[in-house]
Formats: structure tokens, C-alpha cells, sequence
């Protein structure tokens, strides 16, 4: 067990509760498939800002959790001590995406523009609702408001992560 600072760390689920009577723990994941957390070797479990790395010795897909058993955890009393630990993973670990693809962790942080240049704000977080995608948008001045912006391309113009920006047809009065 090593402390990792939570630099480039995505938060991938949490632990819900200990499985069984060996060190198992039971898992929400927080990605749109169950089985995506088993791409990663190493998981990172944190809570109030301390992180611990953790080998995964075993995990599988149990219903709409993931069950798993990490290196150093024997028992149920110790895995019951993960109970509500933030589970997440190295950015770096993650595969490439594809040319026209981005994950939403690289979408956080970036500013938003829009064409008459226009600073809208920085995405602050990254939901789902079905139909497509939606940034949320915050304003960087105190008390400012957060828009919604839909993550389609009539609207995302242009996403250049390495520079930071978002260029989007937006208005600042919508």
C-alpha cells in the first residue's frame, strides 16, 4: 500500500460494502459498463483526500456491481474499513481514444468560448440524460451561474484539449 496524490486520478466508483467473509468488496461503479473497472490493475481508494494504491488480486462483474479483492485485504473487517472509499485510476492508465473521441475527465477544466470569442466559463462536470451528453458550464466569477450546454455538434464546435478550449455556438444570453 503506497499514498498516491490524487493528481490525474479519475474516479471511477466507490465501495459500498464488504462481500463475503475474505477481504471482498462490493463495488459501484460509476462508468456505463460494470466491467470497464476491470481494465485496471491498480486502483487507487481515497477518502477526505488520503489515497492508498491497491493491487486488484481478483474482481468480476456481479449484477450491476463489481466484486473484487484487493492485495492486503483478508478479511471482512478490513474490507468493511473501505466502506465509501472513492475508487479511481491513474489518467494515464486509461487507453487512447480514437481520433474523434475524448473522455469526459479531459473535457473538465477546459474553457468554453464561443464564436464571437466570448468566454462562457470552464466545464466543471460532465452529465448524461439519454439523448446526448451535457457540459456544465460555470461561470469563474464568484457566485456566477452555470449553463448547460448540450455535447452535440450543432453547438461543440471545436474541443482542442491540449490547448484547454471548447469553442462553442452559444450565445452568453442563453
Amino acid at each position: 500500500m503506497s499514498r498516491k496524490p490524487p493528481e490525474r486520478l479519475v474516479t471511477m466508483g466507490r465501495v459500498v460494502a464488504p462481500y463475503g467473509i475474505k477481504g471482498w468488496i462490493k463495488v459501484q461503479p460509476f462508468t456505463r459498463q460494470q466491467g470497464d473497472l476491470l481494465d485496471f490493475p491498480l486502483w487507487q481508494l481515497g477518502l477526505d483526500g488520503t489515497w492508498q494504491s491497491r493491487s486488484v488480486e481478483s474482481a468480476k462483474v456481479h449484477g450491476a456491481t463489481v466484486v473484487a479483492k484487493l492485495e492486503g485485504i483478508a478479511d471482512r473487517e478490513q474490507a468493511a474499513a473501505l466502506q465509501g472509499m472513492r475508487i479511481a485510476v491513474s489518467r494515464d492508465d486509461f487507453p487512447a481514444p480514437a481520433a474523434d473521441e475524448i473522455y469526459w475527465a479531459d473535457l473538465i477544466g477546459l474553457k468554453v468560448v464561443n464564436v464571437s470569442g466570448e468566454v462562457l466559463g470552464t466545464v466543471s462536470r460532465v452529465f448524461e440524460t439519454g439523448a446526448n451528453d451535457v457540459l456544465v458550464v460555470a461561470e469563474q466569477e464568484k457566485g456566477g451561474r452555470e449553463r448547460l450546454l448540450p455535447y452535440v455538434a450543432p453547438v461543440i464546435l471545436k474541443v482542442d484539449a491540449a490547448g484547454g478550449m471548447i469553442t462553442v455556438d452559444w450565445g452568453m444570453d442563453y
